[in-house]
């Protein structure tokens, strides 16, 4: 899938679920019941134990079904052995120009973490893909996205932190791209419950909420 065909792909659904876990195992879990829910795009953390080696079993096992990320990439040796275990984007919480210029030579999307404006504008010339604004609910949410789209309405922007089901829609309204969902959405505790069919409602309903949101801005409506 070449770089385009990954962006297309991830602002399509939407929404890039944040995936950490304790156990390889547990991410195994928790990728089954969000793909189950619609969901097939997965940012796999560098936190996850063994994280390289899952996120290749993840492209085998998935192939072009789901379309899998490396999260939490520090440095460009890192996002080199993400890429070569067969993952198709990379995402930073940080602006590392090495990072982008490796995936930019290889010909896969990154995304690099930015906060102020002048952070955004960086990583944009940068040749961040889409900028993962992190961590935005620290510093008002979706209105603070309304805010950088203002006089930056050409970069796209990937709002995380702090983003859940109840506030996912004001980030599309807001003018996000997509928006990057952890906790809120890859409930661990429901998984270590034996309860996976609860992942997958809640992914369900963050694609209608996205997608009622995405109709609400191009009718110009508000919700209700």
């Amino acid at each position: 899938m070449r770089p385009a065909g990954t962006l297309q792909r991830i602002a399509a659904t939407g929404i890039v679920p944040v995936v950490r876990a304790g156990s390889a195992a547990e991410a195994f879990a928790v990728v089954d019941a969000i793909r189950a829910g619609g969901i097939d795009i997965i940012e796999l953390t560098m936190t996850v134990p063994g994280a390289v080696e899952v996120i290749g079993e993840l492209a085998r096992r998935f192939g072009d079904e789901v379309v899998v990320g490396a999260g939490t990439v520090l440095d460009a040796e890192t996002a080199r052995a993400c890429l070569r275990a067969g993952a198709r984007f990379v995402v930073s919480p940080i602006v590392d120009e090495p990072t982008l210029d490796c995936c930019r030579t290889l010909g896969v999307p990154a995304m690099a973490g930015a906060l102020t404006p002048t952070e955004v504008v960086r990583a944009w010339r940068a040749g961040s893909a889409m900028v993962k604004v992190f961590p935005c609910s620290a510093v008002g949410g979706a209105a603070y996205v309304k805010a950088l789209k203002a006089p930056l309405p050409q970069i796209e922007l990937l709002p995380t932190g702090g983003v859940s089901l109840a506030t996912a829609g004001d980030f599309i309204r807001a003018g996000a791209s997509a928006v990057g969902a952890g906790a809120d959405l890859v409930d661990l505790e429901r998984i270590r419950a034996g309860d996976p069919a609860a992942v997958t409602e809640k992914a369900r309903q963050y694609l209608q909420a996205i997608a009622r949101a995405r109709a609400q801005a191009a009718s110009g409506s508000r919700p209700a």
